[in-house]
């Protein structure tokens, strides 16, 4: 009888490693693949849905390379949100890279951005500057965020949920 229970007890425990195994490998080859299929203008979707843009206006490629001196030839996709009026800060920007590699380049320029802003900003506009110095600015693969707005902190959830 002692054999019988101790031959159960053994099979749960095996049981239930075989099934959370199988649960995280199949979670685990969902997000690779996720990833690569998305897009910036999907994401760009999202966060319209998720805060208000009214007050920016969608930009351009030429704008795009204006701003952070990104080449044509290293973007597979993006969108650019600026402010309508130049002592408005507000940008949105999420760029998908055709090579990872490139990430920091691109990240790098976006700072240089980012200081040029807050010398702008910085005696005359104290509220613009406050958010020009508490930007999101991160990189996830090859995709590239970048938000400049009292709602950055909700683009920059939504930029992450979709992942």
């Amino acid at each position: 009888m002692k054999k019988q229970w101790s031959g159960k007890r053994s099979f749960y425990p095996v049981m239930l490693a075989l099934l959370v195994i199988g649960v995280l490998s199949g979670c685990a080859g969902k997000d690779d693949k996720t990833s690569e299929q998305l897009s910036a203008t999907e994401i760009g979707k999202s966060i319209e849905q998720a805060v208000i843009l009214k007050d920016m206006k969608k930009q351009d490629l030429d704008k795009l390379h204006k701003l952070y001196k990104i080449d044509a030839e290293s973007i597979d996709d993006f969108i650019l949100y600026t402010s309508t009026s130049n002592v408005k800060a507000d940008e949105l920007a999420v760029i998908k890279l055709k090579d990872e590699s490139e990430a920091e380049i691109v990240k790098k320029n976006m700072e240089r951005r980012i200081e040029a802003q807050k010398m702008k900003f910085r005696d005359y506009r104290p509220d613009e500057y406050f958010l020009v110095d508490n930007h999101a600015l991160k990189t996830k693969g090859r995709f590239i965020f970048f938000a400049v707005s009292k709602d950055a902190e909700s683009m920059e959830r939504t930029f992450d949920s979709a992942f």
